[in-house]
């Protein structure tokens, strides 16, 4: 893209004036929006019409409804629980102008690495009241301006860090106007130390831990932070090797001790005493990773999404290899559960831990949501892949 000029700070205006948010707070500024067809609205909030069951945005080109047959929506998704259809001809489910809007904010973030935008100055760039754009940059992206200039900035400083730069230099290109800025800051950008991440681990002390569960070993590994591996195989010896091989200089020890609260949480949810997981995690994300994971962490338990559903939720409809790269990519199994991304025909796809512990892991969860709605009780929530051979590959 190419480089937008640094923004001057936002100049305080001499007397109020309404934001674009502020311009429809109340269902008569709302009809008036829409009977003007103000483009402005779009995103700020939707109209649904009661005779047609059809929702729209404020400036869609169909035939004007009468007042009292419309009511409106803050979001699109309010308007589909409400039993409300998309219209075909403004597409108000779609991003079009949204997205646009989102692009320049990005064009601007990613001039300077250097640079940081307030939220103001960011508005300002793109024409839109911080509110309003904060709330358009997290649903597209699904992460706030400030946490996509992080991501950015530590971009930047794994390439720096990873081509043998110093660690002094990086952070200077990353943005880090000083190293104790950037030693508080890089554990959510970086996933460790930069000049750890340069030495392969080198000055980290990871404790691990292997033990077996009915879907074979699984590796355990903690930095002082948090996770930062959960990983299955048919052998721990080989789940260890891959940790040593990856963090080829930091201090692997082995700790049963250390592990076994987080053991103990796995060992809950493959037998159906637990859904969600209280794992604080130490992992390194590009921001595309982040999102893709972030997105994972949202599937409700027992369900399953595809990776094209993935990329949708993103705003990227076209994205949907880059989607299943960021799940094979993921070195926390279940604490990110890519196992609930399936082919768009409901197939299983690949798995980065095999496609048998996959489809068990997908029979348990749907198990134990049957139980919890029926009152029943299976003996074992997670089966042994043992004797899954011959499981048909598709999800249940």
């Amino acid at each position: 893209m190419s480089a937008v000029p640094a923004m001057k700070p936002a100049m305080k205006p001499a007397k109020p004036t309404k934001t674009p948010d502020s311009e429809w707070t109340n269902d008569a500024d709302r009809w008036q929006a829409v009977t003007s067809r103000d483009a402005r609205a779009d995103g700020a909030f939707f109209y649904a019409v009661r005779t047609t069951g059809v929702f729209c945005r404020p400036s869609c080109a169909s035939r004007l409804p009468r007042r009292e047959n419309i009511e409106f929506f803050a979001e699109a998704d309010d308007a589909r629980a409400a039993g409300y259809r998309e219209c075909k001809r403004c597409r108000p489910g779609g991003l079009p102008r949204e997205l646009e809007i989102v692009r320049r904010a990005c064009a601007a973030l990613d001039a300077d690495p250097q640079e940081r935008l307030t939220l103001a100055q960011l508005g300002e760039a793109v024409h839109l009241s911080p509110f309003h754009l904060q709330r358009l940059f997290k649903r597209v992206l699904g992460v706030s301006p400030r946490q996509y200039q992080a991501a950015r900035r530590g971009a930047v400083l794994r390439d720096a860090l990873g081509e043998g730069a110093d660690v002094t230099r990086a952070s200077a290109d990353a943005g880090f106007g000083s190293s104790s800025r950037l030693y508080h800051s890089v554990p959510g950008e970086l996933g460790m130390a930069p000049s750890a991440y340069r030495r392969k681990g080198a000055g980290l002390t990871i404790r691990y831990a292997a033990t077996p569960t009915p879907i074979g070993f699984v590796l355990i590994a903690a930095t002082e932070k948090g996770i930062c591996r959960i990983a299955f195989g048919d052998d721990a010896a080989t789940l260890t090797a891959a940790l040593k091989a990856d963090f080829a200089n930091a201090q692997c020890i082995e700790d049963k001790a250390a592990i076994a609260p987080f053991a103990a949480q796995i060992d809950a949810y493959l037998h159906g005493r637990r859904e969600r997981f209280d794992l604080p995690l130490d992992i390194a994300a590009t921001a595309f990773q982040q999102r893709v994971w972030d997105a994972l962490q949202r599937i409700p338990y027992g369900e399953t999404r595809s990776y094209t559903q993935i990329a949708e939720t993103l705003g990227s409809p076209r994205a949907v290899r880059a989607v299943a790269s960021a799940c094979a990519s993921n070195p926390v199994a279940l604490a990110i559960p890519c196992h609930r991304v399936v082919q768009k025909g409901g197939s299983l796809a690949g798995y980065r831990w095999g496609l048998e512990r996959k489809a068990a892991l997908l029979d348990g969860e749907a198990r134990a949501s049957q139980d919890a709605q029926t009152g029943a009780k299976s003996p074992q929530h997670i089966r042994s892949t043992s004797n899954r051979a011959n499981t048909p590959e598709t999800a249940t």
